[in-house]
């Protein structure tokens, strides 16, 4: 089992800057791969970004690639999404999840947190 809480998220203006954090606790952090995802009202999960668990790959979908940065503390058994030059169509609800493979596929991670919610006004 894998535990995931995130947090960091918030209002900002367009433009703006948060950096995401997702902790985990439980089975071996630095053994599993790690995704974010998000949901806006009334649309379905997307994918963000991924990053393998020993941090050689990485991978974005296209509409964030350039401004957001997915990195992992294995130390610290922590993951974050820093993102940047935010925009009002990134507002969402932001998840982490935890699974074998890096993918941008929700139905290969077994485990989610909670989310936190990304606010981006105009």
């Amino acid at each position: 089992q894998v535990q995931l809480v995130e947090s960091g998220g918030g209002l900002v203006q367009t433009g703006g800057s948060l950096r995401l954090s997702c902790a985990a606790s439980g089975r071996t952090f630095s053994g599993i791969h790690m995704g974010w995802f998000r949901q806006a009202l009334g649309k379905e999960r997307e994918f963000v970004a991924a990053i393998s668990f020993n941090r050689i790959s990485t991978s974005y979908a296209d509409s964030v690639k350039g401004r957001f940065a997915i990195s992992r503390d294995n130390a610290k058994n922590t993951v974050y999404l820093q993102m940047n030059s935010l925009k009002p169509e990134d507002t969402a609800v932001y998840y982490c999840a935890a699974g074998p493979s890096i993918t941008a596929v929700p139905a290969a991670y077994s485990y989610w947190g909670q989310g936190t919610q990304v606010t981006v006004s105009s």
